[in-house]
């Protein structure tokens, strides 16, 4: 015998059904790929602006450390923000500081490998920033960002 005539309308339900399900999960994965990209957007931009910041105050502090020597026949220029010690680590702290968030340096690539490597380098860049403002008397957790 030939096939039902009625079978087509039996079945509308789970064509309409499977024809939903195929166009959702297109449309989800197309969705789900701009937020995915918006996201890691989002977060690359922080990241970036945390290193920023951070390469910022280490300028400020470098430029806060007494010069080696001062000449006599210079004329003292006004400094609106006070010297910092005169203290070898300190400057080595600041200098650390500064190699790992230098802009220059930073990795702008989306492998795993440089994501981490930025990751580690602006952890420790934190934690040094952290000992420089200890030593040289300023406050992180006041300062606004």
């Amino acid at each position: 015998m030939a096939s039902d005539p009625l079978e087509d309308v039996f079945n509308i339900e789970e064509r309409f059904y499977n024809e939903g399900y195929e166009q959702g999960l297109r449309d989800g994965v197309q969705a789900g790929r701009i937020e995915g990209r918006s996201f890691g957007m989002e977060k690359g931009f922080e990241k970036f602006l945390e290193s920023g910041r951070l390469a910022g105050k280490a300028v400020v502090w470098a430029n806060r450390v007494p010069p080696q020597a001062v000449g006599a026949a210079g004329a003292k220029e006004p400094c609106t923000l006070p010297q910092l010690p005169k203290n070898a680590r300190l400057e080595k702290n600041i200098n650390t500081l500064y190699a790992l968030v230098e802009p220059d340096t930073l990795s702008t690539a989306n492998s795993d490998e440089a994501v981490q490597d930025f990751d580690d380098r602006v952890k420790r860049a934190l934690g040094k920033a952290k000992i420089v403002e200890r030593m040289a008397g300023g406050s992180s957790a006041k300062e606004t960002s």
